[in-house]
């Protein structure tokens, strides 16, 4: 089944009234953030707040993501314990740069009794993680890696650990993001572009989305609500692409095409390959057209 994550939604921990916002706006999901949106004395408070909102639920059908700390710091170690019995949809871990990583998280949720629904989504925003994101996308294969769902790119940290500029076009990036696209693919991972961090510049926004879409991001990450808009429609199918995607499912469906590789459709031949792609865009569009009716 296929889970819309054009829009997702970073919503601070220490915020209750950000907590609560949560629950109505029109966000594919929201991450409810322990780590760098919450200063180091607000740690405890965002932990509470966060597992209460969780706990209360009222999210709808909006996927509800917790990122922890680092299992190597301070307090990772309490997050993870306060959050996993509550069993949001999945946990982000930041700093994974190997399959260790997501197997260390998935056996401490065994341990504290997460329930099997509750996925695992791992930050790629290290030097090693782009290097090879497939050695962790890997994890997936392995029985302990099974709750691995999703990558989530980490930009910002990205530009700080190798002092790669932030610059429109993201050129200096552009093979780490296709790299980490190919790593999660190889695996049936998910990815969700990293965060646009100019929150007057629409522009600059839909121009990025764009530029994920194209690169085979599901969607992207974001900062702030009045971003989400431009997220959902750039990473939604438009209406011309979803009616030829149905014609070439039903053009292949047809009985005297049903055995064949390659047909002609409007002067153009098409392979069974993109009638296997134009299936998944139909799926994709009715899957949000499910989420907007609900």
């Amino acid at each position: 089944m296929i889970r819309p994550r054009r829009s997702v939604l970073y919503m601070p921990g220490s915020n209750a009234r950000a907590l609560e916002k949560a629950r109505s706006l029109p966000a594919d999901a929201v991450i409810l953030d322990l780590e760098d949106a919450v200063a180091p004395d607000a740690k405890d408070l965002a932990r509470r707040q966060v597992v209460e909102a969780v706990s209360a639920g009222g999210f709808g059908d909006r996927e509800v993501v917790v990122r922890v700390n680092a299992l190597a710091g301070p307090w990772g170690e309490d997050d993870l314990a306060a959050v996993a019995p509550v069993g949001p949809d999945a946990i982000l871990v930041p700093k994974v740069d190997e399959a260790e990583g997501v197997f260390e998280v998935a056996r401490r949720l065994g341990r504290l009794g997460a329930p099997a629904h509750t996925q695992i989504w791992v930050m790629i925003e290290t030097p090693r993680a782009v290097l090879d994101p497939y050695a962790i996308a890997a994890a997936k294969d392995e029985d302990l890696g099974r709750r691995l769902a999703s990558f989530v790119m980490g930009t910002n940290d990205l530009a700080k650990e190798t002092r790669a500029r932030l610059v429109p076009g993201r050129a200096p990036m552009l093979g780490w993001l296709a790299n980490s696209v190919a790593g999660a693919r190889a695996f049936g991972l998910d990815i969700v572009d990293g965060v646009y961090n100019a929150l007057d510049d629409a522009a600059g926004l839909e121009a990025e989305c764009a530029q994920g879409r194209d690169l085979g991001m599901d969607g992207k990450t974001l900062i702030h609500p009045n971003q989400i808009e431009a997220a959902n429609r750039v990473f939604a199918p438009g209406e011309a692409e979803v009616a030829a995607a149905r014609a070439i499912v039903a053009a292949f469906e047809a009985p005297e095409n049903r055995a064949k590789g390659a047909i002609a459709i409007g002067g153009r031949m098409v392979e069974r390959l993109h009638a296997d792609i134009a299936a998944r865009t139909v799926a994709l569009a009715e899957a949000i057209a499910a989420r907007t009716a609900g």
